[in-house]
């Protein structure tokens, strides 16, 4: 007799345990419940499970700013970086039309407001899982949308795909969350001559840094506590195939010299073995990060990323792609449309002046929610601008730039003064309040995304991760 078919897994995060015990009684006849209480235990938890949660049920208020929606927001972008394809539902009780537009804006599929009935709450689920299995089914659907266009932006892109498909060199992937990237490496292993041989993904983002080396490189028995038996690494698996890299810029230091030694010769070793092994995998990498930057801050190696960057790709952020927001909106409402069983929805002249004009700063992954949005609640519907605009972070924008340091010796002169001032200073004190009043400034300027914060204060995503927490235990 085979064995049941396996309930999705849903991760709920709430800090509330009556919410989260309630839910998961609800909910557990349909779904493999987990939960955890705050963004730094349910990233842990998700390093730790074999394969991520289908769908995710997300508070904004979480520890330790429950009040505000800092870490909600850093929560979206955790989830996302771990595992694109998951479905994120917030049920919140900080439900002002900001915080749903901008919860959608960064990846969110659906903004629930507390309380929210569990009968209602499971069939919002259902009908998320739903868009996602028809996703995981056709990915051809999903793939040509993301890839299409007529704008000069996108004819580019295409352009350098075509051209260096075919090359045995390493090609690093530029854009923005939410862009594409991953859509492009496809492209290039299936126009490749290796479209045939095996693809490996691994998101460098969404594992424990102490298991990047044995998930690249592989490992013998007793290299480890837990290493029972020996086993091969994403290199070796994918032999002459592709290996792409997402998110390569939070690779550890000590490992980029390892991935360089790979990329020169093809040498490596499984973690515990003396053996030389070889890979053949052509490598894509893949960054939101700009690693020229990193490069300056001591983050990331020069000599890595002049090989990788043999071939630089760069996606186009999707308020450069003028009337192709038009094509992909036509081509996902009639996707969705179809899965769903539902006509259409069309926009009239003002609402479609209104997608024209809007920047979406989640780019093509946040268009593709508001379609699904859109198709269940409107369908075969004409909208207004006025239907239309609810569905819009209008008030968002690109985050902005922190400028130059002021001129040192005009802080020489600022620090002279504040010593001659205070008669018991304290320098850690000071370190401590300047670091926590940048980081707290910003999360709140990008809107609690993680790596773009890092981004704003120049250092790595994990880097920001182990600061906040040193922060928090003071």
């Amino acid at each position: 007799m085979s064995d049941p078919t396996p309930k999705p897994r849903l991760l709920i995060v709430d800090d509330d345990p009556l919410i989260t015990d309630t839910l998961a009684y609800a909910l557990g006849k349909d779904f493999e419940v987990l939960v955890s209480d705050s963004r730094s235990h349910a990233v842990s938890l998700l390093r730790q499970l074999d394969q991520p949660p289908q769908v995710a049920l997300v508070d904004l208020g979480l520890p330790p700013v429950p009040h505000r929606p800092d870490e909600g927001y850093a929560l979206i972008g955790d989830l996302l970086a771990h595992s694109p394809a998951v479905k994120i539902l917030v049920l919140s009780g900080q439900n002002d039309a900001a915080n749903a537009r901008h919860a959608r804006a960064l990846g969110a599929a659906e903004f629930v407001a507390k309380p929210c009935d569990p009968e209602n709450l499971k069939r919002i689920l259902l009908h998320a899982l739903q868009f996602r299995d028809a996703e995981i089914a056709a990915p051809q659907a999903v793939e040509a949308g993301m890839l299409i266009g007529r704008s000069a932006a996108m004819q580019k892109l295409r352009s350098q795909i075509s051209q260096c498909a075919d090359s045995p060199f390493p090609v690093l992937i530029e854009g923005e969350s939410g862009s594409g990237k991953e859509m492009v490496a496809t492209a290039l292993h299936s126009l490749s001559s290796r479209s045939d041989k095996p693809s490996l993904a691994l998101n460098c983002a969404a594992i424990a840094p102490t298991l990047v080396e044995p998930t690249l490189f592989g490992y013998v028995k007793g290299a480890f506590t837990g290493a029972v038996s020996n086993k091969s690494g994403y290199f070796e698996d994918a032999a002459d195939g592709t290996l792409f890299l997402d998110e390569i810029g939070e690779l550890p230091l000590e490992l980029q010299a390892k991935l360089l030694r790979v990329l020169e010769n093809g040498e490596y070793q499984r973690v515990g073995e003396t053996q030389r092994r070889f890979s053949r995998a052509r490598v894509i990498a893949a960054t939101n990060r700009d690693l020229r930057q990193e490069i300056r801050k001591g983050n990331f190696r020069a000599d890595l990323y002049h090989r990788l960057s043999v071939f630089t790709i760069s996606v186009p952020p999707l308020r450069d792609m003028d009337e192709d927001r038009v094509l992909l909106l036509d081509h996902f409402g009639k996707f969705y449309a179809d899965q769903a069983r539902l006509p259409p929805f069309s926009l009239e002249d003002s609402a479609a002046k209104l997608w024209r004009d809007y920047h979406f700063p989640g780019n093509v992954r946040e268009l593709r929610n508001i379609v699904i949005r859109l198709t269940t609640k409107y369908a075969g519907q004409r909208l207004s601008d006025e239907d239309l605009e609810p569905e819009l972070d209008v008030s968002s924008a690109p985050a902005p730039e922190f400028g130059p340091p002021s001129d040192p010796d005009t802080l020489i002169e600022q620090a002279q003064a504040h010593l001659q001032r205070e008669r018991s200073f304290n320098l850690d004190n000071m370190l401590k309040a300047w670091e926590q009043g940048y980081i707290e400034a910003a999360m709140k300027l990008t809107r609690g995304n993680v790596s773009q914060a890092a981004k704003l204060l120049g250092i790595n995503r994990t880097t920001l991760y182990s600061r906040m927490e040193s922060l928090q235990k003071q």
